[in-house]
C-alpha cells in the first residue's frame, strides 16, 4: 500500500514597492483562512506563514492541493497590499532580530535560545509520510541519513541574505546548522536509544520539548508519521513534488529494508557535516560527497544515484515518470538558487529578484 503524504509549505511576505519581507502575516492569515480554513497557519515570526494539505496518497493531487494554498495565500495577500514568495530566506529587510508571533511558546523559545532566534525567518518545505510507528521512523531516518545531502542540493533556493550574496545556495541550511538539535539525525539502534538521547537533550536544556528536535528526519511529535523537513521551500511547485516523490521513495524503500532487518549503514556523523556543508554551498553546481562510498561525484551524479536507489518505490506508487522527468528538468536548469542568481546577473538589483519570486511563486 503506498503511504500517505502530507505536506507543509512556509513562505514569506513581502511588501511588493521596497521588496522588504513586512511583519504582516497575521492580516495575511486572517484574509487566507476565510477559503484555506485550517490548511494554512501562522509560523514562528511576523514575516511567514504556512499552508499544508491534507494526508494523501496521489502525489497529483498534493499538487493541486499545493497549487490552489499558494494562489489563495497569494490573492489574500494582495488584498493586504502584499505579496508572498517562496524563498529558504529573506532576500531583503530588517530582518534581525526576527519580529515572533504572538505565542507564549515563542517567548519561551526566545529565552532559552537568545540570538538563535535572530535570523529564525527561514522557510522550508515539510514532508510527512506514513510509517507504522515511532520504532520504524527512527530506522528510516538512519536509511534516509546518507542522502539528506543530495535533497538539499536539489532544493537549494536561499542564495540571497538581506542584501548579499551569500556564496551559498542554501543559506538557510547553513543558518539553521546553528541550532543545537538541528541538521541530520545521529545514528539510532532503537526508538529507546533515540528516547534516551532526546530526555538528556532535554535535561541539558537544549530543548524545549518533543517539537523542538529539529533533525531534518524525525519521528513527528504529534503524527504517525516520519517527517523530513532538510529541504528549502522550492520556488516551483513542479520541484516540491518531485522532492516529495523522491522522500516517499527512500521511505518506502527504507521500509522494505528494515522489514528484512536492516537498520541502515552508520555513517559517522562528521562525514554528513561535510556532506551538508558541500550541498548547502554548491547545490547542484558542484560536486556532492558521497557519504557511504567516500568520494565526491558530481551533484547531477549524485542525484541519478538518488533516483535509481529509490526506483522500483517511486514505480510502484505510480510516480516514476513524473519525478523522473522532474529531477531532470531541475538537474538540467538548475534549483531555485540558480534562478535567483540569473535573474540578479541581468541587472544587479535584488529587487529584480524579489519581483521574479512574487511571479514564480504562484507561476
Amino acid at each position: 500500500m503506498t503511504p500517505l503524504i502530507g505536506i507543509e509549505e512556509e513562505y514569506l511576505i513581502v511588501d511588493p514597492h521596497t521588496r522588504h519581507v513586512s511583519p504582516r502575516a497575521a492580516d495575511v492569515l486572517a484574509a487566507a483562512t476565510d477559503v484555506l480554513g485550517e490548511d494554512v497557519a501562522h509560523e514562528i515570526t511576523r514575516f511567514q506563514i504556512e499552508a499544508r494539505t491534507p494526508p494523501s496518497a496521489d502525489l497529483t493531487a498534493l499538487g493541486a492541493r499545493l497549487r490552489t494554498a499558494r494562489r489563495e495565500v497569494a490573492r489574500a495577500a494582495r488584498r493586504c497590499g502584499l505579496s508572498v514568495v517562496a524563498s529558504g530566506i529573506p532576500v531583503l529587510g530588517d530582518v534581525v532580530p526576527a519580529p515572533l508571533s504572538d505565542d507564549a511558546r515563542y517567548e519561551q523559545g526566545r529565552v532559552l535560545y537568545r540570538a538563535l532566534q535572530d535570523e529564525i525567518s527561514i522557510c522550508a518545505l515539510h514532508v510527512h509520510v506514513d510509517v507504522p510507528d515511532e520504532e520504524h521512523a527512527v530506522y528510516v531516518g538512519n536509511h534516509l541519513r546518507p542522502w539528506l545531502p543530495a535533497l538539499i542540493a536539489l532544493a537549494a533556493n536561499s542564495p540571497f541574505f538581506v542584501g548579499r550574496d551569500t556564496g551559498y545556495a542554501s543559506w538557510r541550511v547553513i543558518s539553521w546548522s546553528r541550532w543545537p538539535v538541528s541538521g541530520a539525525p545521529p545514528y539510532f539502534g532503537s526508538f529507546q536509544d533515540y528516547e534516551r538521547a532526546v530526555g538528556t537533550l532535554s535535561q541539558s536544556g537544549a530543548l524545549m520539548d518533543a517539537r523542538t528536535v529539529f533533525w531534518d528526519a524525525r519521528p513527528s511529535p504529534k503524527l504517525p508519521t516520519v517527517e523530513v523537513r532538510v529541504a528549502d521551500v522550492p520556488l516551483d511547485v513542479n520541484d516540491s513534488l518531485t522532492i516529495i516523490g523522491l522522500i516517499r521513495g527512500l521511505v518506502v524503500t527504507a521500509l522494505a529494508a528494515v522489514a528484512r532487518g536492516d537498520r541502515g549503514v552508520p555513517v559517522p556523523s562528521e562525514l554528513l557535516r561535510a556532506a551538508y556543508w558541500r550541498a548547502a554551498r554548491d547545490g547542484l553546481e558542484g560536486d556532492s560527497l558521497d557519504v557511504v562510498a567516500g568520494t565526491l561525484v558530481p551533484a547531477p551524479v549524485m542525484a541519478g544515484r538518488l533516483l535509481d536507489h529509490v526506483r522500483p518505490a517511486v514505480a510502484e506508487a505510480g510516480d516514476l515518470p513524473f519525478v523522473a522527468e522532474g529531477l531532470a528538468r531541475l538537474v538540467s536548469r538548475g534549483s531555485g538558487a540558480v534562478r535567483q542568481r540569473r535573474v540578479h546577473a541581468r541587472g544587479h538589483d535584488l529587487a529584480d529578484v524579489v519581483d521574479d519570486l512574487i511571479v514564480a511563486t504562484v507561476a
